[in-house]
């Protein structure tokens, strides 16, 4: 995918899942990987498999694959509470 009239290739994204838990991922395409998470399309993750439906609850823009990968590490170091306030944030 390229970037095109300024929107970012890749995003980081958190969902929040049926038993409360956050699940940190990052994607091109927000839409059909929440779809994929929830069983449409696609198997999504193992870890959220389990745990249907998820909701997105964040997403923000990164430049590349590799600086979405390196937020999406920096996010799962986050503990509940920061992560919590993060999707705060964005509300």
């Amino acid at each position: 995918m390229t970037q095109a009239a300024g929107r970012a290739a890749w995003f980081v994204y958190l969902l929040r899942c049926a038993d409360g838990t956050l699940y940190t991922g990052i994607t091109t395409d927000i839409p059909r990987r929440l779809d994929e998470h929830n069983g449409e399309g696609g198997l999504g993750a193992r870890y959220t498999r389990s745990r249907r439906p998820v909701t997105l609850v964040y997403s923000e823009p990164a430049d590349s694959r590799a600086a979405a990968s390196r937020r999406e590490a920096a996010i799962k170091r986050l503990d509940r509470a920061r992560k919590l306030a993060l999707c705060q944030s964005q509300l």
